[in-house]
């Protein structure tokens, strides 16, 4: 097996010949996966991340479904150790927003256009995830990840005979929403409409839920509460009439926003990157993984799966090109 251009240490500003073997941009679980794996192989990796690691991990206090913790992990904790074992095999980590991608003409290679500087790379694998849509309201902000939640999944197990609110009226909020039934006393499912959007089965599934009540015509205009939430504030869009509903836990479900605007390769109708099962783009050399991607499940533990094929599939592309190269 080739081992490529083997360098470890981080890359001083300004060393513009310097080309990394993998660049991975982003740093949640796909991308940090991604980094043990090919800094594992030997493969001068970098990851370049805006912010921090961890991605959308970071916002749970509890991590009961992914494999290996028994009794749940902190979304910190885990992406802390993700990221320290990506270091100990080599990977580097940058503070950078990539804005642009361009592929150079003369070598193949790819050039990641960044705020302070530029980065180059033989092969990029994307797996900068994706956005919930929000409400933007008052208590949002403060709450978020310490009772409002976008992953039932994830979440709800933590309202296990509690009362918890859901908004929205698509697949994934009715889904979601049953899924809590499972825990939670009460589900009360607040809509801006007078009927649901969601499949017909599942429409059906629950309404005829003993758990599930609904509050139609009504947005929620603010999470009250003090360490934790007490309620939120109801108000009907058609006669303006206002109310208050005591929940423990909040639900989101408008949506979501996939980071991968600056990228310019197939996407869906919804900006999601099209790959084929072993996470390649329309763009040789580009790879896409995690919730970025199209795909039917976004879960930390099916990122780690996507950010492992990709590395794999990077390196053979790497090992294919060095060998086109003799």
């Amino acid at each position: 097996m080739l081992k490529l251009d083997i360098e470890t240490g981080p890359m001083p500003h300004g060393e513009e010949n310097l080309i990394y073997n993998i660049a991975i941009i982003g740093a949640g679980p796909a991308g940090l996966t991604a980094a043990i794996y090919s800094s594992r192989a030997l493969l001068k990796t970098i990851v370049v991340e805006k912010m921090g690691s961890g991605g959308q991990a970071m916002v749970s206090d509890l991590i009961e479904n992914y494999p290996g913790f028994s009794d749940g992990i902190n979304g910190f904790e885990l992406s802390k150790r993700m990221e320290d074992q990506a270091k100990k095999f080599g990977a580097i980590f940058e503070f950078e927003e990539v804005h642009k991608i361009e592929k150079t003409v003369e070598d193949g290679h790819f050039l990641l256009k960044g705020d302070s500087r530029d980065i180059r790379a033989k092969c990029v694998i994307i797996t900068t995830g994706s956005m919930a849509r929000l409400l933007g309201i008052k208590g949002e902000d403060r709450f978020m990840g310490r009772g409002i939640s976008t992953c039932a999944t994830c979440d709800a197990a933590l309202y296990r005979n509690k009362k918890v609110a859901v908004v929205g009226g698509g697949d994934s909020a009715i889904t979601e929403g049953l899924f809590l039934t499972r825990f939670a006393d009460k589900v009360t499912l607040i809509h801006r409409r007078n009927e649901l959007r969601a499949e017909k089965i599942l429409q059906k599934k629950a309404l005829e839920s003993m758990k599930m009540d609904f509050i139609w015509d009504s947005v929620v205009e603010e999470v009250v509460g003090d360490e934790k939430i007490r309620s939120i504030a109801i108000k009907n869009i058609k006669t303006g009439a206002k109310s208050s509903l005591d929940i423990d836990g909040f639900f989101i479900y408008i949506g979501h926003v996939p980071n991968t605007a600056f990228i310019d390769v197939k996407k869906d109708l919804d900006g999601y990157i099209i790959t084929d099962e072993l996470m390649q783009t329309s763009i040789e050399g580009i790879f896409a993984a995690g919730d970025c991607r199209k795909t039917p499940l976004r879960q930390i533990s099916t990122a780690v799966g996507d950010g492992a094929t990709a590395a794999y599939r990077a390196e053979a592309y790497l090992e294919n090109m060095e060998c086109q190269s003799k």
